[in-house]
């Protein structure tokens, strides 16, 4: 259950995204449950064999090439879907900052209370 909550809010978010920054367009609410669903698949499987092949870059950059990495996943998403578009790497970056914020937002409100 939690699984689907966090999806449909992370679908919020990204309407979000494209509310608040212009260089990302979605068309509408399902185009947005599609997305994030392939930004996470993407974040899923392809992500983590970037990260492991990039690792000299992102030592060097101290860790900002996951920047880059984070954008392409987004840009990558954009271009596989038809209801979701990025107006070019940097909105990418950009939009993909913003919808990484948004994701730490519902990550905390999704976490579960420890009662102390």
């Amino acid at each position: 259950m939690r699984l689907v909550i966090k999806w449909l809010l992370s679908a919020v978010a990204l309407l979000l995204v494209a509310y608040i920054y212009s260089g990302v367009q979605v068309v509408g609410f399902g185009s947005a449950l599609i997305a994030a669903a392939v930004i996470g698949l993407l974040n899923a499987v392809l992500r983590p064999i970037l990260i492991v092949l990039t690792l000299p870059v992102t030592i060097v950059t101290l860790g900002l090439f996951l920047f880059v990495i984070n954008a392409l996943m987004f840009w990558s998403a954009s271009g596989l879907l038809g209801g979701f578009h990025v107006n070019g790497f940097g909105a990418a970056l950009l939009g993909s900052l913003i919808y990484s914020a948004l994701g730490l937002l519902i990550d905390a409100a999704l976490a579960p209370r420890v009662a102390s």
